[in-house]
């Protein structure tokens, strides 16, 4: 199949090399509840929800650490926030239940959380100051920028290392690359590579702080660096092209116009018109609305990130799950998870939210599916509704699929 290959080739291998070379292998790697309690180390966070007002009071504190301009940072290499964590599911079978799915493979919503909680440490760890135990940072995930599948399947049973290091900074922004490989023969390979965009703000989460710089070192940390600053522009020139904000293209009209000559019904007697609302389906399709699903959920303190927000990871699986189920439900076969796209964390999701989750074909070729998942909260207080993500998921499925066909022009 023309399933994606990984981007893990010789760029980012030759790197890991040289940003493995300065730790010491003969140390055992953390997991990835280290990782976790280790992010609640670094902010303070406290375990009990009861708590956690005078935790985040506490932090309040830490203004005064904060630069008042990047130039007062000292700046910070690509191997100083390199990172290696395993997830022992071969050496550890007690923590297998949680990460298996029924067809005897790993969840990839799991996946998600984990990926989150690296890029987050990812990010702590370039941003660490000597002295300081706590960092005066909240770092959140702005966006998931890519995710690239290599594997159609991931084992149950043997171990997993996610290795990753922060790889593009602007003034409160950074992009970090992690890359997941797993254990076989002896041999860890390639599973998926993953670019997050974090972005840093004050302790109390209101303001955009400043973060380290960074200092490429050799040619292929130039060209990553190079690779960071051209996924910013492109998201800059992505966010314009907007149809809130400009009229399709002509080759985008002239597919929109295409598909509804398609489907007019011009079988109409009497008329002599054909009416712009009597339509048809093509042979081996289905209409765009016919294929969503819905979700919902309410947002417990037992999924709290460290600053008692939702955490995204947990958002990330919510969705994929019910991308998933859109995929499974539509296609008539088990899809599989290819890529993950444009994830944007528009705003906070509350504790004691209702989480509404809305699931939708939006696009196939062959055997590919292409969901987009939308989130809101809805507040019971002002009754309102209020977007928080999009999701794209991309899944390929065992069978070829039948075509989706938009009715209107939204």
């Amino acid at each position: 199949s023309t399933y994606r290959l990984c981007t893990m080739r010789k760029l980012p291998s030759i790197l890991a090399r040289t940003l493995t070379s300065g730790t010491s292998g003969s140390s055992v790697l953390p997991d990835m509840s280290e990782v976790r309690s280790r992010l609640r180390d670094i902010v303070g966070a406290s375990t009990n929800w009861r708590d956690h007002v005078q935790a985040m009071q506490e932090r309040k504190a830490l203004h005064t650490l904060l630069a008042k301009q990047q130039e007062d940072l000292p700046p910070r290499r690509m191997k100083d926030s390199y990172l290696e964590v395993i997830l022992p599911l071969g050496s550890q079978p007690e923590i297998r239940e949680k990460y298996l799915n029924v067809h005897n493979s790993v969840r990839f919503g799991r996946i998600l959380e984990d990926l989150d909680s690296l890029g987050v440490l990812i990010c702590y760890t370039h941003t660490k100051q000597e002295m300081q135990p706590r960092s005066p940072l909240s770092i959140v995930t702005a966006l998931v920028d890519k995710i690239n599948l290599c594997k159609k399947i991931i084992y149950p049973d043997c171990d997993i290392k996610f290795t990753g290091n922060v790889s593009w900074v602007g003034k409160t922004s950074m992009e970090v690359k992690m890359h997941m490989l797993q254990l076989h023969d002896g041999d860890y390979s390639p599973v998926l590579d993953a670019t997050f965009v974090m972005v840093a703000r004050d302790p109390e989460n209101k303001r955009p702080a400043f973060v380290n710089p960074l200092v490429p070192e050799t040619p292929e940390e130039e060209e990553i660096f190079k690779q960071g600053e051209l996924n910013k522009l492109k998201r800059i020139d992505f966010s314009t092209a907007s149809l809130l904000k400009m009229a399709p293209t002509a080759e985008e009209r002239n597919i929109v116009h295409d598909i509804f000559l398609n489907t007019l019904d011009t079988r109409q007697e009497g008329e002599g018109t054909v009416s712009f609302r009597s339509r048809k389906l093509p042979p081996n399709s289905v209409w765009m609305e016919d294929a969503k699903l819905k979700g919902l959920q309410i947002c417990h303190p037992q999924e709290r990130n460290i600053f008692n927000r939702i955490f995204g990871g947990f958002l990330m699986r919510k969705a994929f799950e019910l991308g998933w189920a859109t995929a499974c439900s539509y296609g008539g076969s088990r899809p599989f998870i290819v890529s993950v796209d444009d994830i944007m964390f528009q705003r906070p999701v509350e504790v004691g939210s209702l989480l509404l989750l809305s699931g939708q074909v939006c696009y196939t070729e062959k055997n590919y599916i292409q969901v987009r998942v939308h989130s809101e909260v809805y507040d019971a207080d002002t009754r309102e509704h209020q977007t928080t993500n999009i999701f794209h998921f991309t899944f390929i499925s065992e069978n070829e699929v039948p075509r989706v066909v938009p009715k209107t022009y939204g």
